[in-house]
């Protein structure tokens, strides 16, 4: 764990796999908000995950920067965080 956040692309892929997983558990709240009138769980995962999500633009730039990182796969990446396990698939193909 500590050899990921001793490098940028180390730190992206940790973020992008928080950032995937608060993208999945926030699918299962709003079952808890809409089906169970429960917001609260919701309103935590979501703020969670805008922060990550902030976190992993910043880190995708970051990256794309210190590795020379092509326009495609900057896009392929950007795009990767906007779908349901989309990063996770992104960690096996893209970086």
């Amino acid at each position: 764990m500590s050899d990921l956040i001793k490098t940028p692309l180390g730190r992206f892929r940790l973020v992008a796999f928080l950032e995937g997983l608060s993208y999945l558990l926030l699918g299962f709240t709003m079952v808890l908000k809409y089906q169970y009138e429960m917001p609260l769980p919701n309103r935590i995962v979501g703020m969670a995950h805008g922060v990550l999500f902030v976190a992993y633009v910043f880190l995708l730039i970051q990256v794309s920067l210190d590795y020379q990182w092509k326009f495609k796969k900057i896009a392929l990446a950007f795009l990767a965080s906007m779908i349901p396990f989309g990063t996770f698939y992104a960690e096996k193909k893209i970086y």
